[in-house]
């Protein structure tokens, strides 16, 4: 009889505690919404799991699992666990809002103040005098209100072939279809308008490797200063010429964005929307060097031979883009030629598509 006044003393208490958490949770005009279903829903998590326990109990006690004694201690142990977890929970929730609520700690000693920030991004530990700042340690990450520059990748990809002096392109002694260029680097891009990003500035660094592809089984031979296509005496399945490049191009975007507004920061947008950039580029020939592929004797052969090639050292050129969103139809022409004098005037010219990832 007493185990049974001691559980039905504990069960009153379990709800005699969230009837007190409830009506704090109604006379307390500091607490928002949110904060109030919080605490209802973990006194009623509780109030549901120990009905179900006890259920439990009972179901096993009627089976003959257990003895009526047993199945006092169960209840008494269900009740006590779940009046723990309400009280622990609560005290979670309490304490969470007490450390958001706590925008500023001060502390004074003498001409001397210690102070404790913290928001949504960052904790902030700054000592300092009447006047002036004398230490700031700040920790985590602030979103900047107004962030003007930011980067990414760059990929690009497509044809490439020359134009030479005095020749159409239609007669180019490269293959137009297997001459290709590949070119990855990083970009910033920073907004030049204080109210609008109409206008980006863009800059950054990429790996241009140019390759040529030559017609009629010929391949390039240097010798000494002179640079020139010759036929090979094998059949050759492929014939290649790769220039690789590093280089430092600048444009000038222009195009629409949308700007989107939060209460912390502001951002423009360039998603689908239309884009146009021209600039230039310039950079260094890092190294050249050819390919061969070809059948000898039935068999098959491949060579490689790294040489200047009396390619330029210095690269220059100019370059546009035209697209949407990320994607964008790109064209680059080198200024420079390709090949020093005494060689003849021809200069790289690649077509191809753009990703800014």
């Amino acid at each position: 009889m007493k185990q049974i006044l001691l559980i039905s003393f504990l069960i009153s208490q379990v709800f005699l505690s969230q009837q007190l958490f409830a009506q704090e949770i109604e006379n307390s005009s500091e607490q928002n919404n949110e904060v109030k279903q919080e605490k209802e829903q973990v006194i009623q998590e509780e109030k549901e799991a120990l009905k179900k326990e006890v259920l439990a109990i009972n179901a096993r006690l009627n089976k003959g699992e257990i003895s009526e004694e047993e199945a006092t201690e169960l209840k008494v142990a269900a009740a006590e666990i779940h009046a723990l977890n309400i009280e622990n929970k609560i005290a979670i929730i309490e304490n969470s809002v007490a450390l958001s609520e706590r925008a500023i700690i001060k502390i004074k000693e003498d001409d001397v103040n210690i102070e404790l920030r913290t928001d949504p991004y960052r904790l902030k530990l700054e000592i300092f005098d009447e006047e002036d700042s004398m230490f700031d340690l700040q920790f985590g990450y602030q979103k900047k209100y107004d962030k003007r520059t930011h980067s990414n990748l760059l990929l690009s990809f497509g044809l490439n072939n020359a134009i030479i002096e005095g020749q159409s392109i239609d007669h180019s002694p490269y293959k137009i279809g297997k001459s290709k260029y590949f070119e990855m680097g990083w970009v910033w891009s920073t907004r030049l308008l204080k109210e609008s990003n109409a206008v980006r500035f863009r800059f950054g660094f990429s790996f241009a490797f140019n390759g040529l592809n030559p017609t009629d089984n010929q391949y390039f031979v240097q010798n000494g200063d002179d640079t020139t296509l010759e036929t090979y005496p094998f059949k050759l399945k492929k014939a290649k010429l790769r220039m690789d490049n590093l280089v430092i191009p600048i444009h000038f975007e222009f195009g629409p964005s949308k700007k989107i507004k939060r209460d912390t920061y502001y951002r423009y947008s360039t998603r689908k929307k239309f884009k146009f950039g021209v600039g230039t580029y310039a950079g260094f020939n890092l190294g050249t060097r050819q390919k061969l592929k070809y059948f000898e004797n039935g068999h098959k052969e491949k060579e490689k031979f790294k040489k200047s090639y009396n390619t330029a050292n210095f690269i220059y050129g100019l370059s546009t883009y035209i697209g949407v969103d990320d994607f964008s139809l790109y064209c680059k022409y080198d200024l420079n030629n390709i090949f020093n004098d005494p060689n003849r005037k021809e200069n790289n010219i690649s077509l191809g598509l753009r990703f800014d990832l």
